[in-house]
């Protein structure tokens, strides 16, 4: 781990970096919060002690710009004010010629976390700026590893990025919402129905991530010729389902880009 980092933005992103940070073992004296909202401060302190949590970022070291995309720019230059070494972005959509014209000569990464990461189980993707090179990737890797698996892609990407895992979770949470109403419709106790389902889910996800088989391989598993999933398989093609996630994650995609501009 190398240098002191500041964390511009104390809502619940930048909020879960810090905690997977200080989880990851760094040390509280080099972490510090910008928070603009003196009641937001208080609570960060309260929540992290050790930690500095200040108005105004402080100079040098490295930043994670964790605020809102309309308080960028402001955000951006009191960084590179303070003079900033490096910068990893987290803002939704803004994009990276935006970041540099707002930085300076200053290398930034910009990168696309998805909620999970409030748990500590999400994946980041990060793409390089112009001025970044391999040490700012490794950095910024470092930084949000803390809350989760980072992946390389280019600046292009970023929106198929933000259609599948930024977007993801929330498809995953309505694909939760039905299963559970289904097993009321069904007979299950809505307690019951939401254990079941949630635990389905998580199992389910486990055995993607921790077996290596594919997700053909593992439902071929489940599928027993003539039997319950083959039936509960053919209800859901039928409905088209499989179609609607591919449309569903084009549209979000095709929604990133008219976003970012």
């Amino acid at each position: 781990m190398t240098g002191d980092l500041a964390l511009v933005g104390g809502g619940r992103m930048g909020a879960a970096l810090v905690g997977g940070l200080l989880a990851a073992g760094w040390a509280p004296e080099r972490l510090t919060v910008v928070e603009a909202v003196e009641g937001r401060r208080r609570e960060l302190s309260e929540q992290f002690p050790g930690v500095r949590v200040v108005a105004e970022p402080p100079g040098g070291g490295g930043a994670v710009l964790a605020v809102k995309p309309g308080d960028v720019p402001a955000a951006a230059s009191a960084l590179a004010a303070a003079g900033v070494q490096r910068v990893v972005s987290i803002a939704a959509g803004v994009r990276l010629a935006a970041l540099e014209a707002a930085l300076g000569r200053v290398p930034v990464v910009r990168a696309m976390p998805n909620t999970p990461a409030l748990v500590g189980s999400g994946v980041t993707a990060i793409a390089p700026g112009s001025l970044a090179g391999e040490e700012d990737l490794a950095w910024a890797e470092e930084v949000l590893g803390a809350v989760g698996r980072v992946v390389r892609v280019g600046e292009p990407l970023l929106d198929a990025v933000t259609g599948l895992s930024g977007s993801g979770p929330a498809y995953v949470f309505l694909v939760a919402e039905a299963l559970i109403d289904a097993g009321v419709l069904v007979g299950l106790p809505r307690d019951l129905s939401t254990t079941l389902a949630v635990q389905t889910l998580l199992g389910a996800a486990r055995l993607l991530a921790e077996t290596g088989d594919t997700p053909e391989a593992l439902r071929a598993a489940v599928t027993s010729p003539g039997g319950t999933t083959a039936a509960g398989l053919r209800a859901l093609e039928a409905a088209g389902v499989r179609a609607a996630f591919l449309d569903a994650v084009t549209a979000a995609t095709e929604r990133s880009k008219e976003l970012g501009g």
